[in-house]
């Protein structure tokens, strides 16, 4: 590897991670603030008002949790995707009558890796509604 190739690595990396911490952090910038009408609110709606804070609460979390799932679920696949694809592609440039069995494990491999992001958006939609 040579300098360009590094640096453009560490580029990649980088930006990779400012993407995932802005994902993450939608949820968060999405989340509204209901304690300003408890400043004048009498006991009882405090009570209420603090119970719903508590919901709100435990809403974005469920939310904060659903949002790190899916894009670790999805990021992982799409780098699981990506590797097998170029290898295939290497296989097959090499191996050229080996093309059928190549791209019949390819296809199959790639079946498996969406199955396992599938699970895990179905696990996410459980978290939100059932939880």
């Amino acid at each position: 590897m040579n300098a360009k190739q590094r640096k453009l690595k560490k580029l990649a990396i980088i930006l990779l991670a400012v993407i995932a911490i802005l994902a993450i952090s939608i949820p968060v910038f999405a989340a509204t603030n209901g304690d300003a009408a408890t400043t004048t609110a009498t006991a009882e709606t405090a009570v209420e008002a603090a119970a719903t804070t508590t919901a709100d609460s435990t809403t974005g979390l469920k939310a904060l949790a659903s949002a790190i799932a899916v894009g670790i679920a999805a990021a992982g696949g799409a780098v699981g995707m990506g590797l097998s694809a170029g290898k295939a592609v290497e296989g097959i440039a090499r191996q050229p009558e080996a093309e059928s069995k190549i791209r019949t494990t390819l296809m199959l491999g790639l079946v498996f890796i969406e199955t396992a992001i599938i699970y895990a958006l179905l696990v996410v939609i459980l978290i939100i509604f059932v939880l």
